[in-house]
């Protein structure tokens, strides 16, 4: 578990795959522009913080929890969220790129995936009432036994996922994505 405690500050340029991460408690931090690939988080607390332009790409991430946290035009390959603390989780994302990545069971009611690309990311055996994927490319995700009550997919592409295996009470769709709810069928709609 994290030992130090840092507040407000913000870090900006610095390569963490050459400088030491330091594991701490971090509240209301902005991170701009920082690389993570591969490092090590594991038992670091981020509350209501921010990731701007940052590489978190394979990070490891067990037992990290993030808290009101908002990733920005960050690159986020092969994240296993699902390994993470799931105490206070709570994620926003927008124009992030976070293909592979896990969820695995995780809840993630409300969630916004805002303009992501979310090629081949598992999101089997999630709750994910309400949560929005306003433009977002779901090219290969995975929703198996995942509950989508209210989701809003109205804006969203690139999806095929089975009706029948999900929750989809009052689910919003577009006509134009009809297809991805239908792939099973075989049936073509033009």
């Amino acid at each position: 578990m994290a030992q130090n405690y840092t507040v407000d500050k913000t870090f900006e340029r610095i390569d963490f795959t050459k400088e030491e991460f330091e594991q701490s408690e971090y509240d209301a931090c902005t991170f701009i522009n920082c690389n993570f690939s591969s490092v090590n988080l594991t038992g670091t607390v981020f509350s209501d913080c921010v990731f701007e332009e940052c590489n978190l790409s394979m990070a490891k991430i067990a037992n990290v929890a993030f808290r009101e946290v908002k990733f920005n035009q960050c690159k986020m390959l092969g994240l296993r969220f699902d390994e993470c603390a799931t105490f206070g989780l709570s994620l926003y994302f927008e124009s992030c790129t976070l293909n592979h990545a896990c969820f695995y069971k995780l809840n993630l009611n409300k969630t916004i995936f805002k303009s992501c690309t979310l090629h081949e990311v598992d999101f089997s055996e999630c709750e994910m009432k309400e949560a929005v994927f306003a433009n977002s490319d779901l090219a290969g995700a995975v929703f198996d036994r995942t509950i989508l009550e209210k989701a809003d997919f109205r804006t969203a592409f690139n999806y095929v996922f089975d009706p029948e295996k999900n929750r989809l009470l009052k689910a919003k769709f577009s006509t134009s994505g009809l297809a991805g709810l239908l792939g099973k069928y075989y049936i073509l709609v033009s």
